[in-house]
């Protein structure tokens, strides 16, 4: 199986090699706007720099992982090429414009991957296992955390569409799957704690969302664009059979004031590849699993759809300073 890797930077650089450990790298094309880097990242993998049009012709599936700004096209192209499609969140920057990418693949019928790698995260796995078999008994709440080691560049924040559309998306994302069930509502505040460049546009740095779902599950998240002590990413589920946590190790940039706390000197999580690791190989795993038709999508276009009427309503309710159903943005 050949497959398109469209998109040479940081995750196209993390993408190749799972892409070709997995089907090999002779079987690897990619391509990129800058040449060299697309030459760069082929020649580390044993694969071949070609042109875009090339590399979607020739191809048995495409994986995108361009910049955010041009996912939709790639979309475009790929599908209407037939072609069974990865592509990194998010399917586009606007609702109107998902919406229309979700009527385009789901009347093609050519298999299509979101990139929420969470999913594929052993101990997330885990935990919904343990709710859907009710070995948790019942869900009384969830609560979330994503704390980024560092802000991003001052370049990206006008880009980026906001603390709920940019990082907290997996979140949004994670809780519809573990609990099966939509988001009712969302009541969100947020500040400018430490980065005043954030006001600047009109966005925040630390935000809180009480969140409500369909199937009366409460869920709190946390969000935060800086952790001085690393890449602090948890899931806590507490339930009337058992009480977990995803994210919590020796790793986890967090310290405890307990008496018997005993320190670890293992080195914490700074980087989410790093974190993610083992969820991405799993992930481009099962993309060619999908597109060898062997299983359906792990996670489909209309999820990332929700996800983004999720970050809307909670972007919102932030504006607005109230309670936001996301019935406000039925599709």
């Amino acid at each position: 199986m050949k497959i398109a890797l469209l998109g040479a930077g940081r995750i196209g650089k993390m993408h190749a090699a799972l892409i070709s450990e997995i089907v090999g790298g002779e079987n690897l094309l990619v391509s990129d706007v800058d040449t060299a880097a697309a030459e760069a990242v082929a020649a580390a993998n044993g694969g071949h720099a070609v042109g875009i049009d090339e590399a979607i012709g020739a191809a048995d599936a495409v994986a995108i992982a361009a910049a955010s700004n041009v996912h939709a096209d790639l979309i475009r192209r790929s599908i209407t090429a037939g072609k069974p499609t990865f592509c990194e969140k998010p399917l586009a920057p606007g609702l109107d414009e998902c919406r229309e990418l979700v009527r385009l693949v789901e009347g093609s019928g050519v298999p299509f991957q979101l990139g929420f790698q969470r999913r594929f995260d052993p101990a997330y796995v885990e935990a919904r296992r343990l709710i859907e078999t009710g070995e948790i008994g019942t869900v009384y709440a969830i609560r979330l955390a994503g704390h980024d080691p560092a802000p991003p560049h001052e370049a990206y924040i006008p880009a980026s569409g906001g603390l709920f559309r940019d990082f907290s998306i997996h979140d949004w994302d994670v809780i519809r799957w573990l609990t099966g069930s939509e988001v009712a509502e969302v009541y969100a505040v947020g500040a400018v704690r430490g980065f005043e460049v954030f006001r600047k546009y009109d966005d925040v740095d630390t935000a809180v969302a009480a969140i409500t779902m369909a199937n009366g599950v409460l869920a709190a998240l946390t969000t935060a664009r800086h952790d001085p002590l690393g890449y602090d990413i948890r899931t806590e589920v507490f339930g009337s059979k058992d009480s977990v946590v995803v994210g919590l190790g020796p790793r986890t940039p967090i310290r405890s004031l307990e008496p018997d706390w005993v320190a670890s000197d293992v080195a914490k999580w700074d980087f989410f590849i790093d974190r993610f690791m083992s969820a991405y190989r799993a992930e481009i795993a099962a993309f060619v699993r999908m597109a060898r038709g062997e299983i359906q999508s792990p996670c489909t276009a209309r999820d990332g759809l929700q996800a983004l009427i999720v970050a809307d309503a909670a972007t919102r309710s932030l504006k607005e300073h109230r309670p936001v159903p996301t019935s406000e943005f039925d599709i």
